[in-house]
């Protein structure tokens, strides 16, 4: 039984995000540097995110091997010369076949990116954002204005130099499925940048009486655009204050209504035949006063397990007091009761 072709060499431990939480994530990478202005965007960032492109998305596998990438960019007046010398020591170190190497073309033409294609004349300052402000004690907001961004195109030419034909095709094989819908994306610095193959060549050596190599040229335009952060303005717009003033006005004493004087609590110990001890959890501070007792010849009293006093007519109590009373009865084959009123001055 034969193995599949395609084998996962991993897994992955979280899944992709899509939809809400993928906008989410791309809108994050754009503001990661906590700004409200975009990223300055100039001709070096544009070549470094080019060169992290053909390095990360066109990487070429053969027999297990990586495809080594010269991960400098080449003039085109540089790649003349070594096609036709091939020494490459001064750049590369005399760096042996295969590897894949990247030639950046000096013009650099005004750009026919359709998303910032306008005619604005005089690079005017546009508002980008409004920003609310607070600094303790005004609110307002801040206006974020910056330039029309300048359209341009850049050609590269990505070029792979190797003596055998399984590795041509292997890399022609991964272009071709990269740039499937014509262009492919790349984000350099927050922004997204298209990327178009715009066509291949052949440069290989072919003569019998020196070795032979495979050169395949691949043609690509970046339509990126410029953004320099030294022209960007930020400029306070309107601000609120608030004005407090305080102001006195007479004072009425106002009538106290008659209250009617609130009940005293009553607290009854009672003492069923057989049972000569009763307790009480009192939820307030105040003093209590003896008001009757019945078949009863001697009680003592007892607060949170700590003797008081015995027949006492005045107890004093405090919020959360357990008050245990004691009695002696005088017909133990009787009934008995205790009861105390709140003392009301």
């Amino acid at each position: 039984m034969g193995l599949p072709k395609k084998i996962k060499k991993y897994i992955p431990l979280t899944e992709e995000k899509i939809l809400l939480p993928r906008r989410r994530e791309l809108r994050d990478q754009i503001e990661v540097d906590g700004t409200f202005l975009p990223k300055s965007l100039l001709h070096a960032d544009l070549d470094r995110g080019f060169l992290d492109f053909v390095r990360d998305q066109l990487t070429c596998v053969v027999e297990g091997k990586t495809i080594p990438m010269i991960d400098i960019l080449i003039a085109t007046q540089n790649w003349s010369q070594f096609t036709e010398t091939w020494d490459f020591q001064n750049i590369d170190k005399n760096t042996e076949p295969p590897f894949i190497t990247v030639i950046r073309n000096p013009e650099v033409k005004y750009g026919n990116n359709p998303a910032i294609v306008y005619n604005i004349p005089n690079r005017r300052l546009y508002t980008y954002a409004k920003v609310p402000t607070w600094d303790g004690n005004k609110n307002g907001y801040d206006i974020y204005k910056i330039p029309q961004p300048v359209p341009i195109d850049l050609s590269y030419s990505v070029a792979i130099i190797c003596n055998r034909m399984r590795e041509v095709n292997k890399f022609n094989q991964i272009v071709m499925e990269k740039f499937a819908s014509l262009q492919a994306y790349q984000t350099i610095k927050g922004h997204y940048i298209p990327i178009k193959n715009t066509g291949m060549s052949d440069e290989s050596v072919m003569d019998i009486e020196k070795r032979k190599y495979y050169i395949q040229k691949y043609e690509f335009t970046l339509s990126g655009f410029l953004i320099d952060e030294n022209e960007f303005e930020v400029s306070p717009a309107i601000t609120r204050t608030f004005q407090l003033f305080e102001t006195e006005r007479p004072y009425k004493k106002s009538k106290r209504r008659k209250q009617n004087p609130p009940e005293p609590l009553t607290y009854e110990f009672v003492f069923p035949i057989g049972n000569n001890e009763s307790e009480e959890l009192l939820n307030y501070t105040f003093n209590l006063k003896l008001a009757s007792s019945e078949n009863v010849s001697s009680f003592q009293i007892y607060i949170n397990g700590d003797y008081y006093g015995q027949d006492l007519e005045n107890v004093e109590v405090n919020t959360n007091d357990i008050l245990l009373v004691i009695v002696t009865k005088v017909d133990a084959t009787k009934e008995s009761r205790v009861t105390y009123v709140q003392d009301i001055p």
